[in-house]
């Protein structure tokens, strides 16, 4: 008996804490459905009253007449921009088109080891530096960045050549890998052996393949080497002689692994 009375005072106590509970959610609700009904009765009255329906599109009108100058400028900076966009990429094209033309005889004078021609001209056709002083952002600009910088190495003019390479970009497979080394190349002649390791860093990496990896590779390495990081060096001979084993550098690169790892072990 006692059990049933406990089991009774338990379900009135959850019926009143329930109703608790639950009881400001059930206001919430019907204050929610009230608002709805609110908004869905406005809306009707709206759509079917001609007047209460011009005179919320009157409210429209005035806020744009009012605010017509906002939209106004904003158009019209749009538009500006839309056109600037497209102004600068006609242009740009235009610009290109023009500039690899006069760049012609430049490669020319440049395949044919005319170098000064190919740097300023021959007083008649543009020269590589004047491409790039002419027409930047253009394709060939960034062309002949690399150009430019590939003479200036041979020239020993290491600072001039790192800075034409490395303001040249390229998606080839082959050319961009080359442009790494390269300024690699300047950074190791001018004794920063910290940017060569770098930059030959980034041409082995780049697009890897059995052509070309090794060659850049042997050059990590020996900047690796000229840096004093013995063991560095090695792993990187070694890694041409696991992957690279049918290379041109696969033969080399076991002889100087071998050389210094006998330094190594002194």
């Amino acid at each position: 008996m006692k059990l049933i009375q406990f089991h009774g005072f338990f379900l009135w106590v959850c019926v009143i804490h329930k109703k608790r509970i639950f009881a400001p959610e059930i206001l919430s609700n019907m204050a929610t459905k009230k608002t709805n009904k609110a908004l869905s009765d406005h809306q009707n009255d709206i759509l079917e009253n001609p007047e209460v329906l011009a005179s919320s599109l009157g409210k429209g009108e005035a806020f744009l007449k009012k605010n017509s100058k906002v939209f106004a400028g904003v158009l019209a900076a749009a538009i500006i921009l839309i056109g600037g966009v497209l102004f600068f990429q006609i242009n740009t094209q235009n610009q290109n088109e023009t500039a690899q033309k006069e760049m012609f005889q430049a490669v020319y004078f440049y395949e044919q080891d005319s170098i000064e021609f190919a740097l300023n001209g021959d007083g008649i056709n543009s020269g590589l530096l004047a491409i790039v002083e002419e027409y930047p952002r253009t394709d060939a600009a960034n062309l002949a960045n690399f150009y430019i910088g590939t003479i200036y190495l041979s020239e020993k003019k290491f600072q001039e050549a790192i800075d034409h390479l490395e303001q040249f970009s390229a998606d080839d497979y082959l050319v961009q890998a080359k442009a790494y080394s390269l300024i690699g190349d300047g950074y190791l002649e001018l004794g920063n052996t910290d940017e060569a390791i770098s930059q030959y860093k980034k041409a082995a990496d780049y697009n890897e393949n059995k052509f070309l990896t090794p060659k850049y590779l042997s050059k990590l390495a020996v900047a690796y080497e000229e840096a004093g990081k013995i063991q560095e060096a090695i792993a990187t001979y070694g890694e041409i002689e696991e992957k690279y084993f049918d290379s041109y550098d696969f033969s080399a690169a076991r002889k100087h692994k071998a050389r210094l790892e006998g330094l190594a072990s002194k």
